[in-house]
């Protein structure tokens, strides 16, 4: 357990956070007044009536951080709330989308299959999810999309044939992709909206914390977007999406966030606390040029807010809309990540990213500057 929330309502209309030190780890319930945090453990309780400002770790529990409760406009929320937050082990990857954009390549094959220079878009994604310490993937497929099923097992005949080859390298790269992962697939058997795919994989995710990874946002980091991500879910307790600043001539093609920076680490400008969100605004109605990118670390609630929204345009279940029905209960946060993000799913962006992949390509990347430079332009 990383930290243990708590939320209260302050009479005062207090905003500041506290933390207090969580003294038995078999922690049973939390009482929260304005003043003093009581901890009840197997019959007996444990009170820290002065709350410590700094967070420390306790009998591996944690710290509790005690903030006051939203207000919700007709129904003021003033009772406690205690979640613990675990390590996030799982990464959801909706891939049931029919992939218009590249037609006719992807009418028979998935577009999340299609190569940046030699590997598939998804593998981009599920390497980063690997290297954010997330070992279980959950994708969530609909037809056609067999060959991502195949690309992550085992292929019997292709190892045998580059063993008897002796192609050594090639041999294991080939298992380094079906040894990767622990994968699941659950299938989505229409395309109703990115919060319908989130939501198939409510029984494979469980009752813990997750990351959403779309695989059309390519995005070449030095640590990795999802584990910038993490940091700020560990610290926060909360779910936190990923946020890039767009140009307003592109604004309507993203979900946009009304949101005021948060003081994180003694910096400011790349956290926020997001009040709302707008999905594909218009240029002049957009609140802010913060959009949402296609990473997100969402706490299991978000399954309740998917299940209680109506559908949107074209019948589509919105995770924006899902994310929105949260904030009424909970704090959501924004991190505008550090890297470059790559837009995989439109054909300029997925052109300008095999080119930008490839010249960084120690195999490639000097010959291929070399062939560009005599290209008549």
């Amino acid at each position: 357990m990383n930290i243990a929330w708590v939320e209260r309502s302050d009479n005062a209309g207090a905003r500041e956070r506290s933390r207090g030190e969580v003294k038995r780890s078999n922690l049973a319930s939390v009482r929260m007044t304005t003043s003093s945090l009581t901890l009840q453990s197997g019959g007996a309780l444990w009170s820290r009536n002065t709350l410590s400002s700094k967070a420390s770790r306790v009998n591996g529990l944690g710290a509790i951080t005690v903030w006051p409760r939203l207000e919700c406009s007709s129904n003021p929320l003033a009772y406690n709330e205690v979640v613990m937050t675990q390590k996030v082990r799982k990464a959801v990857f909706p891939a049931a989308g029919l992939g218009t954009r590249f037609l006719p390549a992807t009418k028979a094959m998935p577009k999340e299959m299609l190569p940046l220079v030699d590997k598939p878009l998804i593998q981009y994604g599920v390497e980063e999810a690997l290297h954010s310490g997330m070992p279980n993937i959950i994708i969530v497929t609909g037809r056609g999309k067999s060959a991502i099923e195949d690309h992550f097992d085992v292929s019997f005949e292709l190892e045998q044939l580059l063993e008897r080859g002796k192609k050594k390298d090639l041999l294991n790269v080939v298992r380094s992709v079906s040894d990767m992962i622990d994968v699941a697939y659950i299938r989505q058997k229409e395309a109703l909206g990115l919060g319908h795919a989130v939501l198939r994989a409510k029984d494979l995710v469980g009752n813990e914390s997750f990351a959403v990874v779309l695989s059309d946002d390519v995005i070449d980091a030095e640590v990795p977007c999802l584990r910038q991500l993490l940091d700020i879910h560990d610290f926060f307790g909360a779910p936190v999406l990923a946020l890039m600043e767009v140009p307003s001539d592109a604004i309507s093609a993203y979900g946009v966030v009304d949101a005021e920076p948060v003081t994180h680490h003694g910096g400011s400008g790349r956290v926020f606390r997001i009040r709302n969100m707008v999905e594909k605004p218009k240029p002049e109605d957009a609140p802010s040029n913060l959009a949402i990118i296609g990473r997100y670390i969402l706490t299991p609630e978000i399954f309740k807010s998917i299940e209680a929204i109506e559908p949107g345009r074209g019948g589509e279940i919105q995770l924006t809309d899902a994310l929105k029905h949260l904030l009424r209960s909970r704090p959501v946060y924004g991190y505008k990540f550090e890297g470059k993000r790559y837009d995989a799913g439109d054909k300029l962006g997925f052109l300008k990213a095999t080119v930008e992949f490839a010249l960084h390509r120690r195999d490639l990347g000097d010959a291929f500057r070399e062939y560009l430079k005599g290209v008549s332009l």
